[in-house]
């Protein structure tokens, strides 16, 4: 006579038969070997939708869930949040990293308000563990209404590139064509990254879990390395590549901003996060703003060092920016890197005017090693506004006064804003050579690895959002 724990097995087993669930969470952990949390946890008559696990990446604890489609299409009740909220409440108590893998059809149809009060219980979680452990998600399938603000809420997303990620149905019109696709996630800046297929996905977001310190009083991770050769800088990826340890690099949300560049490597062999503005792009957005201010504050609550490297003209002047709230999001910018208590390195590589320097490089930044290149240009206001309102009496007379305007610009921008005229102000702490960068930032970090900063007692900044 078969028990009934055997026979509760062999039906959990023939359930878990090719779940792509499992064989997410095989692509996650060393070797493909995890435990599973509440395994034969049940809601109803069926198991519960989402495998909760955890395991080792690259020898470092993880904890993880994996909505699983094959049971009742991954529909969320009550027992199937409660295996989610279990995950975050570990990785709270042993501060362990999560990686979410969302793949669900949405909530029980015949749950009532258990749905939603399952869905509170994640969400509240989710939160409370913000800050305190990476959260990853990974969208490998479907990812809707409240599930999507849970996902939204983790520190990075990945997509597949045939994931639908959305609060309500998109539904097809000429207005919503492309919503609730990964390339519309992308360009929205919801999305960090976009992948081919779970596979790679998942993996993505192995490699970034192990990039980012286990919790935010661990230290940032080491690893070996090698240096690139330098071959000059032309836009923001050659930059950091530079100065980047050789294929440490992980571009993050390269569709969304792209005067700016943002990404995870290593310099040194230690984790750094990249903030570089795009000299080919030569204004900053908005949308350039939000992204940069996720970007320091998520380095931020991790105690990873930014690295920024400014080579901008400013925020982009338009009435329509003006309109859509461009003063409030540059304040957004301006206080997460006011607020960030992590290491602050500066690279001023070329242009860097009014606000823009203020913002990401200056006191306000609270910068805590500001270096520049010999030909940076470092004022208050554009070096053709400053010689039209300045210097306007040395135009006065001039043969040709579009000559002598380019004239006094070069002039201007040789004397009143070089770097070594900043430098002589204290705006600035070392000039270096563009090859010097390297070393000098693997310097600076060395010295800088023991900053301890006490802030003000309060919750937290009420920036702008």
């Amino acid at each position: 006579m078969i028990s009934e724990s055997k026979k509760l097995a062999e039906f959990r087993n023939a359930a878990l038969t090719d779940s792509p669930a499992r064989k997410r969470l095989s692509y996650l952990f060393d070797d493909g070997v995890f435990t599973e949390i509440d395994a034969f946890a049940k809601a109803g008559d069926n198991f519960t939708g989402v495998i909760a696990a955890y395991g080792f990446v690259e020898g470092n604890p993880v904890y993880a869930f994996s909505q699983d489609k094959n049971v009742k299409s991954g529909a969320v009740g009550k027992a199937h949040a409660t295996k989610i909220c279990k995950v975050l409440e570990l990785a709270a108590k042993t501060g362990a990293p999560v990686v979410g893998i969302h793949d669900s059809n949405g909530a029980f149809i015949d749950g009532g308000t258990d749905a939603l009060a399952a869905y509170g219980d994640m969400l509240m979680w989710t939160s409370n563990i913000s800050g305190v452990v990476p959260q990853i998600s990974v969208i490998a399938g479907t990812c809707a209404g409240t599930a999507a603000v849970i996902a939204c809420s983790s520190d990075i997303v990945i997509m597949t590139k045939d994931s639908e990620f959305f609060m309500a149905p998109p539904f097809d019109s000429k207005e919503t064509s492309g919503a609730g696709t990964a390339a519309n996630a992308a360009k929205s800046g919801t999305a960090s990254l976009i992948c081919d297929d779970d596979k790679a996905a998942v993996e993505q977001a192995r490699k970034l879990i192990s990039m980012l310190p286990a919790n935010n009083l661990s230290p940032v991770p080491m690893f070996e390395f090698s240096e690139n050769a330098f071959s000059g800088i032309s836009d923001a990826a050659s930059a950091v590549s530079s100065i980047a340890d050789a294929g440490s690099v992980v571009e993050l949300s390269a569709e969304f901003g792209k005067a700016s560049y943002t990404a995870l490597a290593t310099v040194g062999g230690a984790t750094v996060g990249f903030v570089a503005t795009n000299k080919t792009s030569n204004k900053l957005s908005a949308d350039d703003c939000s992204k940069i201010a996720r970007f320091v504050r998520t380095c931020d609550a991790f105690a990873v060092p930014v690295i920024t490297i400014v080579d901008t003209e400013g925020f982009e002047p338009s009435a329509e920016a003006e309109l859509a709230g461009s003063i409030r999001d540059a304040a957004k910018l301006a206080n997460s890197y006011a607020e960030a208590t992590t290491v602050k390195i500066a690279v001023v590589s070329g242009k860097a005017y009014g606000p823009a320097f203020t913002v990401l490089a200056g006191r306000n930044a609270n910068a805590d090693m500001v270096f520049a290149y010999p030909e940076a240009v470092i004022t208050p206001l554009a070096p053709e506004t400053a010689v039209e309102f300045l210097w306007h009496d040395k135009l006065k007379g001039a043969e040709n006064t579009a000559e002598k305007r380019k004239e006094l610009v070069v002039e201007y921008c040789s004397t009143v804003a070089s770097a070594f005229d900043a430098a002589e102000k204290g705006c600035v702490n070392s000039i270096i050579e563009p090859s010097e960068t390297r070393a000098s930032l693997i310097s600076a970090l060395e010295v800088l690895a023991g900053k301890r900063v006490s802030r003000l007692p309060k919750k937290h900044n009420n920036m702008p959002f």
